[in-house]
């Protein structure tokens, strides 16, 4: 049977990326007004809103009737599923899906992917190639499964102004850091994002990246790589692909594949970050 694969806006992918992916947007929200992510939100307007405005959005998971909707779809289409699901420690989607699950009489295989935006986007690409090589839903389901902790993904923060908005850090910690140019450097592990390291400076910051990278014995590029940035441009990102230029070597491709990123991760770290995740080799 055909394989439909369900993933959820946080892997910054739509729905016309591949015929056989759904994407299901999470809501965010300015104040009153809800906007579906990637629907009627786009990336460009979000960051133009979070600049402009002086509280914060909230972000919302998408809810089991959604699931429930797009299961049903793909069982009258005659197709099992796969759900390829933002980290369950960061949101209820994942939770969502289950619950959904729960309300079809059809099996139903879903990968909880402990990651989020650059990290569950190339877990995405992974099942869509599998689909594309003609794998069914169980052992597309158990190949991610595999691969999901060879899954590294990094970022460099250019501020810790939305960190402190969101409550993150303190105000003080804030203030200093920004007076101290502190670029943070995150991670994704075991589901959460994590402080890998502080850095005094872009350079500093693109440095500690580069380094870290380095120590996991680089990436596999057999597998999918993808590198994202938050914000209206790409210029930070681009300048940091330059000055690393000697990291992709070995790529395969013309040019790496680079996308914005959306709602889920923007609200938190802000405009001018940057992250890049990639399998580690085996």
């Amino acid at each position: 049977m055909p394989v439909r694969i369900i993933a959820d806006s946080a892997c910054d992918m739509a729905s016309v990326d591949h015929p056989q992916l759904t994407v299901l947007p999470l809501t965010v929200a300015f104040g009153t007004t809800v906007y579906q992510d990637g629907v009627d939100l786009s990336h460009e307007r979000f960051y133009e809103l979070l600049i402009e405005g002086d509280e914060l959005p909230s972000t919302g998971q998408v809810n089991p009737y959604a699931y429930t909707q797009a299961y049903e779809e793909a069982v009258a289409a005659g197709e099992d599923i796969v759900v390829i699901a933002l980290s369950s420690k960061l949101s209820g989607t994942h939770q969502s899906a289950v619950t959904a699950a729960a309300q079809i009489d059809a099996p139903v295989r879903i990968v909880d992917t402990q990651s989020v935006t650059v990290g569950e986007h190339i877990l995405v690409k992974y099942a869509l190639q599998l689909v594309d090589r003609g794998l069914d839903a169980q052992q597309i389901a158990d190949a991610v499964e595999a691969s999901r902790d060879r899954v590294v993904v990094i970022g460099l923060l250019d501020t810790l102004e939305y960190l402190r908005r969101g409550g993150r850090i303190s105000g003080a910690m804030g203030a200093v850091g920004e007076m101290l140019s502190i670029k943070p450097v995150v991670t994704v592990e075991d589901g959460e994002v994590h402080l890998m390291g502080k850095a005094r400076g872009s350079k500093n910051g693109r440095n500690l990246l580069t380094k870290k990278i380095e120590e996991v014995g680089g990436a596999d590029f057999s597998m999918p790589i993808e590198l994202g940035y938050a914000g209206l441009d790409d210029k930070l990102l681009r300048k940091y692909i330059a000055d690393s230029r000697a990291l992709w070597e070995e790529y395969p491709g013309e040019e790496l594949p680079v996308h914005s990123v959306g709602a889920t991760i923007g609200t938190h770290v802000g405009p001018g970050a940057i992250a890049l995740a990639f399998f580690k080799k085996a």
